[in-house]
């Protein structure tokens, strides 16, 4: 233990690049004298933005670089007087500057003498110098410390700093596609002011759409709402705007910004079709405080068509005798698109969701007044919300009793084919459960049935979805405790099935009739769709392989095009022969059992894939997944 601390602090107290430079200095090359004292008591340090003017002369006099007009104010390709602006710690430094600004006070002016090795001259120097400049000579460096202060470095080339004045209040920050008010005013690096917005209406634009110049965008991105900042940008951020068109000649521009209002808009999709804007700030910080959970919901909204009229066809201020909607999320009782944006309000916030058809009302009840694939806006206002009941302290009755009405819930929702939601019932459950501890056999089964009845369900939704490998281990949670269980071998035998993996599936039927005999009407009903799903295999397989190797190259893409709509044929039919299987969540003893189809995903990769996976990943190998031979 004892050399694991000396390890760490060996490791901390590791020497940075700047501290082994700083071990060259050799007494007598480099000595400062004060010209003129500066105020206060305070020193740069690391992490500081600094600004200084700097004079380079011979020893005799003659000026060789500096950054005030009067001498010229060329220095290190910096003109027009602007002082030098870097930050200790992270800009490159001579160094002798490194050793001495640190030393400065605000205002002072100081001269430095410096040997070669302390300026340009220095082994592997970090810093290029001007075009002819004396490196090997000794010079002196006369410094003016203009200002100092802690900053935020927005790119790595410091072509984008903020200096914060004033702390603003939250955490969120400006990202596209929100909108913003700001006051704001410019001024050139010699302090010109080119631009002032700070009386009247603060000036407004939508992130992300380059109505700023790059630079300033950047750095209101790291603003939070009523702090205020100055903003350094440099010429390569200073893209032309709306608010400055006119950026030639300027070599660095400071922005002074006042974040006046962030106006959250979240592109849901993140294709721009569904738009959630907050039209007015709700109560609480963003998103701890919004309903992220599922809760009952009280809101108010109204119902708009987005066309020219913008016609209202439902508000709960009109139409719901002035009563609000009330609602449980994670229920599908409200459209999708409704309900992930409330998720996102905060109690009391007032916004406008724009929102496709196929998050409105494609796949939800539709309103009378409302037409087949109409673009909807709501605007909504959220009230307050309940939180679910804290199954802490409840007794194992009450938690059975609450479990069960979320399952119920889930049922529904399987019913309504809503199958995500469902799953997502079950699975809130099951993680509840991990904080529930029996305190006898008999709760202790109580609680094993409905903990291996909810994993079924979850296996349940997942063969709808297609994702039967999942489907196949939510069946395994039940297995791995109770091998003999019959409702999770078939539910498993159907995972394999629809996966192609015939003798799984067969060996999970045949256990079936083994340990209890009356699941044999089941078993044996799932063994004949087995034999037919085999034979259909074989048939697609022969179509798969019909001609493929006794055509001429160039002619065998057309062997898998011979037999399409043979295909296409026995998939309408297969459709066809499962529409009457109607598939409930629930596993109770008298479920009507089903032949699971996969998604539409699965089927899209052709039956020798779907009913001969090794068949299908052996064809890829060879380069002949899409039956094409270069």
């Amino acid at each position: 233990m004892a050399d694991e601390d000396t390890n760490v602090t060996q490791k901390e107290k590791a020497p940075s690049e700047d501290d082994k430079r700083r071990q060259k200095i050799v007494p007598g090359s480099l000595m400062k004298a004060v010209m003129r004292p500066g105020g206060g008591d305070s020193t740069p340090s690391d992490g500081d933005q600094v600004f200084y003017h700097c004079t380079v002369r011979t020893l005799d006099g003659v000026i060789v670089e500096s950054t005030r007009s009067e001498y010229g104010g060329d220095y290190y390709g910096i003109r027009k007087g602007i002082p030098i602006r870097q930050v200790l710690g992270k800009s490159k430094l001579i160094l002798g500057l490194l050793e001495g600004v640190p030393t400065m006070l605000k205002g002072e002016v100081s001269m430095f003498k410096m040997k070669s090795e302390m300026h340009y001259g220095e082994d592997n120097c970090p810093v290029t110098p001007p075009s002819n400049f004396p490196k090997e000579e000794e010079l002196h460096f006369e410094i003016e410390m203009i200002d100092f202060s802690k900053a935020k470095v927005i790119t790595d080339d410091f072509g984008v700093l903020k200096k914060v004045i004033d702390e603003g209040q939250g955490w969120e920050t400006p990202r596209q596609p929100y909108e913003v008010k700001v006051w704001i005013s410019a001024k050139t690096g010699d302090g010109k002011l080119i631009l002032s917005h700070t009386e009247g209406e603060p000036y407004f634009f939508t992130f992300g759409k380059s109505e700023v110049p790059k630079g300033l965008e950047m750095g209101i991105g790291s603003m939070t709402r009523e702090e205020k900042a100055v903003i350094y940008v440099k010429s390569q951020y200073l893209t032309q705007s709306r608010l400055l068109p006119v950026i030639e000649g300027y070599e660095e521009v400071h922005f002074e910004v006042e974040l006046v209002q962030l106006i959250q808009v979240r592109d849901m999709l993140g294709d721009g079709r569904l738009i959630k804007r907050r039209l007015r700030d709700g109560k609480g910080e963003f998103p701890m405080d919004c309903p992220l959970h599922d809760s009952l919901l009280r809101v108010h909204y109204k119902g708009m068509l987005l066309n020219e009229e913008k016609r209202v066809f439902y508000d709960t201020r009109v139409d719901n005798n002035g009563q609000p909607l009330e609602f449980g999320s994670g229920e599908g009782l409200v459209p999708e698109g409704f309900e992930m944006c409330v998720r996102l309000m905060l109690p009391g916030e007032l916004a406008l969701v724009t929102c496709p058809p196929d998050y409105a009302y494609d796949k939800f009840p539709r309103p009378a007044n409302v037409p087949e694939g109409a673009h909807i806006q709501w605007e909504i206002e959220l009230l307050g919300f309940e939180m679910p009941r804290d199954w802490t302290g409840l007794n194992f009755q009450s938690i059975m009793d609450e479990a069960e009405k979320i399952r119920v819930t889930g049922n529904r929702l399987f019913k309504e084919e809503k199958f995500e939601l469902a799953k997502a019932k079950y699975e809130k459950v099951l993680r509840e459960f991990n904080h529930v501890n029996p305190q006898d056999d008999e709760e202790g089964k109580v609680f094993s049935e409905k903990r291996n009845l909810l994993h079924l369900n979850v296996a349940a939704c997942f063969l709808k979805l297609g994702e039967c490998r999942k489907s196949i281990e939510a069946s395994n949670k039940v297995l791995d405790a109770n091998p003999a269980h019959v409702k999770a071998l078939y539910r498993r035998g159907m995972a394999y099935m629809a996966l192609g993996e015939f003798e799984d599936a067969r060996n999970d039927f045949n256990k079936m009739m083994k340990v209890d005999k009356s699941s044999e009407p089941d078993a044996t009903a799932a063994l004949s769709k087995l034999k037919r799903a085999e034979q259909e295999f074989e048939n697609n397989a022969r179509k798969q392989f019909k001609g493929l190797f006794d055509k001429k190259p160039g002619e065998i893409a057309d062997a898998g095009a011979e037999t399409k709509d043979e295909d296409q044929a026995t998939v309408e039919n297969e459709k066809s022969n499962n529409q009457d299987e109607e598939s409930d969540a629930d596993e109770d003893e008298d479920e009507t059992r089903e032949f699971l189809e996969p998604a539409a995903g699965a089927r899209q990769r052709g039956l020798l894939h779907h009913l001969w996976p090794p068949g299908g990943r052996i064809f890829s190998a060879l380069g002949l997944q899409r039956c094409t031979i270069l």
